[in-house]
Formats: C-alpha cells, sequence, structure tokens
C-alpha cells in the first residue's frame, strides 16, 4: 500500500489520501488523475486494468484503489 500511497502523491501531493474517502465524488480525481492512476498502477504493480474496472467506486479513496489492485494481482 507504501507504494500506492506514493503514486497518489505523484499525482496529486496536495490530498491527504488517508482521510479521502470521495476523491470522485468531492472533484479532487478528475479524468487525468484517474488515467495517472491506472497506468501507475498497472506499471508499479504488473498488472492490467480492464475498462469494465475502471468505474467510481473503484476510486473514491486509497483504500478502494487498494482493494481493486489487491484483486488484480491476485488473479
Amino acid at each position: 500500500m507504501d507504494e500506492l500511497m506514493k503514486l497518489l502523491q505523484d499525482i496529486n501531493g496536495d490530498v491527504d489520501y488517508t482521510k479521502e474517502k470521495h476523491l470522485i465524488d468531492d472533484g479532487i480525481f478528475v479524468s487525468f488523475d484517474i488515467i495517472m492512476c491506472v497506468s501507475g498502477c498497472e506499471e508499479k504493480f504488473g498488472i492490467e486494468i480492464p475498462a469494465e474496472a475502471i468505474v467510481e467506486e473503484n476510486f473514491q479513496s486509497v483504500d478502494s484503489i487498494w482493494r481493486m489492485v489487491s484483486s488484480l494481482m491476485k488473479q
């Protein structure tokens, strides 16, 4: 999870990802941030995030992103 936190900080260092639970709903994460997150996670964790996984609920918080990444790493 530390690697994910670093990736997110590189995308937007002004966000306290430990507290934010509504990145999409609150307009903190916009489409470009999601693309950067997907690309970074795929590279860093050696996974492929399928298009059907790129939905709001998977990018609302660091926890939801980590759940998605973890499940894809197990496949």
